[in-house]
């Protein structure tokens, strides 16, 4: 992926945490979407069901409204990152087909990586992982209620950033890193 995408994810991503205020992990998809006015659907609650097999979301734009459609047998880790990827997929202002956009594991097209990296990275920040001192899947997947499969991707990364060790840069990212400064210092393992 180009880095100038991955700027504009990851600062979408950072712009979202600090205007909704969000200071604690787990962070919840719950609030997110019910201060951003997104609806969230079980599918199973539909008079028709939308998603086929292998969908686990879906992000629909009706009158005006935005609604998130999750596969509801899916664990809480999986839907969770699921809502946050289809939020991923709104605030990153990706075109809709028919007014939808489908979150499957066939498609892996630079929008659905991106909204994958929104979802990443909304569930698990890498500042806070760093200001925790979190290393392991183990321990993201723990203290962030994400996927082991997300959680080691993540923890993969997080080993890039701790050798680089260029965290706290960006303004946005400090301001990230401030908010969640109490919850940090409660919680800071080792």
């Amino acid at each position: 992926m180009l880095y100038g995408k991955y700027k504009n994810v990851r600062d979408a991503v950072w712009k979202t945490i600090i205007e909704l205020k969000i200071n604690q992990l787990p962070v919840s998809v719950d609030f997110i979407t019910k201060e951003l006015g997104i609806k969230q659907i079980r599918n199973c609650d539909l008079e028709y069901p939308l998603l086929s097999s292998g969908e686990r979301g879906l992000a629909i734009l009706a009158e005006g409204n935005w609604y998130v459609i999750y596969n509801e047998k899916e664990s809480i880790p999986a839907r969770r990152f699921t809502v946050a990827h289809e939020i991923g997929h709104i605030l990153l202002g990706h075109l809709l087909v028919a007014d939808k956009k489908y979150r499957t594991f066939q498609k892996r097209n630079p929008e659905e990586q991106e909204a994958d990296m929104f979802a990443a990275r909304l569930l698990a920040p890498a500042c806070v992982l760093w200001g925790l001192n979190l290393h392991t899947p183990e321990e993201i997947q723990e203290v962030c209620n994400i996927s082991y499969q997300a959680a080691k991707f993540r923890a993969e990364r997080m080993k890039i950033l701790y050798q680089r060790n260029m965290f706290l840069i960006s303004t946005l990212e400090r301001k990230v890193y401030e908010q969640f400064d109490s919850y940090i210092q409660k919680n800071k393992k080792g």
